[in-house]
């Protein structure tokens, strides 16, 4: 990058909205105002501020924010540039290997969380199976801390992400284990208030569009078989065997995948199947009741 005018916050900006948006990133002004506040150690109303009083920035720090801003141009994902990614009430850290936490989860896992605080027990049990990162499984344990909670993941790298963030969040009555989710947690069969899950759902032929998750999420966190519910049925049929009667299972899934996902769940045996819409309208999450 070249600058003929003096290094300021207000030109490095004005040039990293330009390179985002050129680049097509959704929202380049955004995005801009996080990485220069990621190199300088700013929350994005200080970026605000310091551009508005066109605030210098040393060599060494231009060149920095000039490597991000490529980067993001690549559409390498912003958290795996920042290293973190916030989710609720948390910030926690993400990188190449795991599922990237995304706002529409956070609606999801907020269901879930109102079962689990909806139980009338002393210390309920939450699961959730294919925890990724561990943020759902971090969310219910920190907003419901009266409640137990299991996270289960089965793939090495995104177990040391979750690894990472459950000693990060600190988060006493939670617990992380390494297997499938086909075999998980038999003590705990019959036991289990809320089972949540955010598993993979894309059908095998249905590439998405965006290039930050095509180009960089895990393929083992996105693709579902044919029809995108080969784990589903895994989680449906697992979640069958954890939760005790009563008990309420939360699915995140494709805005087009609800009816399908009720048929499977009835026929499994479970009650009240139910699809929900997330913030947007789209339809995002299906519960049922055991």
């Amino acid at each position: 990058m070249q600058i003929d005018r003096p290094i300021t916050v207000r030109v490095l900006l004005e040039h990293a909205v330009d390179v985002l948006r050129r680049a097509g990133v959704p929202d380049p002004e955004v995005d801009a105002q996080l990485l220069l506040g990621h190199v300088l150690g700013a929350s994005r109303g200080q970026v605000q501020a310091s551009a508005y009083t066109d605030s210098p920035v040393s060599v060494d720090d231009a060149v920095a924010i000039s490597e991000v801003v490529e980067r993001r141009a690549t559409r390498e994902p912003l958290q795996h540039i920042t290293g973190t990614a916030g989710f609720r009430l948390l910030e926690l850290a993400v990188g190449p290997g795991v599922f990237v936490p995304r706002p529409e989860t956070e609606f999801v896992a907020g269901i879930a969380i109102d079962s689990l605080r909806a139980t009338a027990d002393e210390s309920p049990i939450g699961v959730d199976l294919g925890t990724g990162s561990g943020a759902i499984a971090l969310a219910l344990a920190t907003e419901v801390p009266h409640a137990r909670v299991w996270a289960v993941e089965n793939s090495t790298a995104a177990f040391i992400w979750a690894r990472q963030n459950f000693g990060r969040v600190a988060a006493e009555n939670a617990r992380l284990v390494f297997i499938d989710l086909a075999d998980a947690l038999p003590e705990l069969d019959g036991l289990v208030s809320v089972v949540i899950s955010n598993p993979p759902y894309i059908p095998t032929d249905a590439i998405p569009r965006d290039p930050e998750v095509r180009l960089f999420d895990p393929e083992h966190a996105l693709y579902g078989g044919a029809d995108g519910l080969d784990v589903v049925r895994s989680v449906s049929q697992t979640a069958l065997r954890l939760v005790r009667p009563g008990g309420t299972l939360v699915l995140e899934h494709g805005e087009l995948q609800g009816p399908g996902i009720r048929s499977l769940l009835a026929a499994d045996g479970w009650h009240a199947a139910s699809t929900h819409r997330d913030l947007t309208g789209r339809d995002r999450a299906t519960t049922a009741v055991r």
